[in-house]
């Protein structure tokens, strides 16, 4: 056996999209790399069923597992921890209790940021400035995230590391026959998927798609997706049926679909195949990453986004087009414009396609165990020397 590496992170069967994108790196590094070993110690917000692949979990809430979890990771064989970062999945005040972990761990580690905020409130930067002065590595998904963590978060440019969010390398089957086979011939599909909340921005798609039916009847709007759980929990279906009241009202119910599910990869990638534009209207501009743009970037798609930061890098150089931030009217032209300029959007299509192909996961699993390798190699040096 090679390496013994650990992912700190959340993980199926948790509905979350860090634990999505976890489980896919891992299992691309154990398909490429057999002879090392890849486990996870899942976050748990309440009790689940995992698989092999789990060796442990961490209790999101009680504070003193965090130190124990170090102090039983410093007695083991493990050679690097990879802890995926977002502040709403660890406890304490934004997440403060990593710091435990964090503060008592002897073994290399490096940090997969999936949120960077550009004005963040004194205990998230102090929280991701500390995270980045014991960290080997930090991992960002995006150019204009790794200036934020030199400027605010005072991370050296040396300790920063750019990564594309992976996407599944699933083949594909013929658009024209999926349109056919779920009952969408000759319609215009747009879609968006992901888990709902309403920092979606949907209720904006909604109001664009009224004004887009009218000229072109045959578009087709796919809300893909369950709602998310923690808002299901809190609030029940309050914002999905809030929005298909808005569809009522607006009588477009031949223009808009629920698909109410979670959706596996093969599904995710079927609706994206048979998707003539992607569309993500989300509120906040913060948003550093966004794995649902990065799923229809690494198919090729034309994107109409609002300008959130993870959108403006991705659809820079002609890949799409950015709407205003809530202005149903600005998402209205965009995809207008697109399906009145079919050789434009075809341009964009192809523009996306040649940055999506380095986003497969089997090229960025590659580039994550070549980082792997280069820390694990320095610290063996390193303890040679000593």
């Amino acid at each position: 056996m090679d390496k013994n590496i650990v992912f700190l992170s959340t993980y199926p069967p948790r509905q979350c999209g860090i634990a999505t994108f976890t489980e896919d790196l891992v299992k691309n590094l154990k398909k490429l790399y057999p002879l090392n070993a890849y486990k996870i110690i899942a976050i748990n917000d309440t009790h689940y069923n995992y698989g092999d692949d789990v060796c442990g979990v961490l209790n999101q809430f009680t504070k003193d597992d965090y130190k124990k979890l170090a102090c039983r990771l410093n007695s083991s064989d493990v050679d690097l921890v990879v802890i995926e970062h977002e502040y709403g999945i660890y406890g304490g005040d934004t997440g403060e209790y990593l710091l435990d972990f964090i503060n008592n761990l002897k073994i290399p580690f490096i940090t997969t940021l999936h949120t960077v905020l550009s004005e963040p409130s004194e205990k998230q930067k102090y929280i991701l400035n500390s995270i980045g002065k014991r960290s080997k590595r930090i991992i960002t998904m995006a150019k204009n995230s790794s200036e934020v963590l030199k400027k605010v978060y005072n991370i050296p440019k040396s300790k920063i590391q750019i990564m594309h969010h992976g996407v599944p390398n699933i083949s594909v089957k013929d658009k024209d026959n999926l349109k056919d086979t779920l009952g969408y011939k000759n319609r215009c599909i747009i879609s968006t998927f992901g888990l709902l909340s309403p920092g979606k921005g949907i209720e904006y798609a909604i109001e664009a798609i009224s004004k887009v039916s009218e000229k072109h009847p045959e578009i087709l709007y796919l809300i893909l997706g369950k709602t998310h759980p923690c808002i299901k929990n809190e609030y029940g279906e309050e914002y999905r049926e809030k929005l298909q009241k808005m569809v009522q009202n607006l009588k477009i119910q031949d223009n808009v679909k629920f698909i109410n599910k979670y959706l596996s990869k093969a599904e995710i990638v079927n609706y994206l195949n048979l998707s003539d534009i992607y569309m993500t209207p989300y509120l906040s501009k913060e948003q550093s990453v966004s794995g649902t743009l990065a799923y229809a970037a690494g198919y090729g798609k034309v994107i109409v986004s609002t300008p959130y930061r993870y959108a403006q890098e991705m659809l820079n150089n002609n890949r799409g087009i950015l709407a205003k931030f809530r202005d149903s009217n600005s998402l209205y032209e965009a995809v207008e414009f697109l399906l009145d300029n079919p050789t434009e959007r075809k341009t964009m299509e192809k523009n996306m396609s040649r940055l999506g192909l380095n986003m497969r996961w089997p090229n960025v699993a590659s580039r994550y165990e070549n980082l792997f390798s280069n820390i694990i190699k320095d610290n063996k040096c390193k303890k040679q020397v000593v």
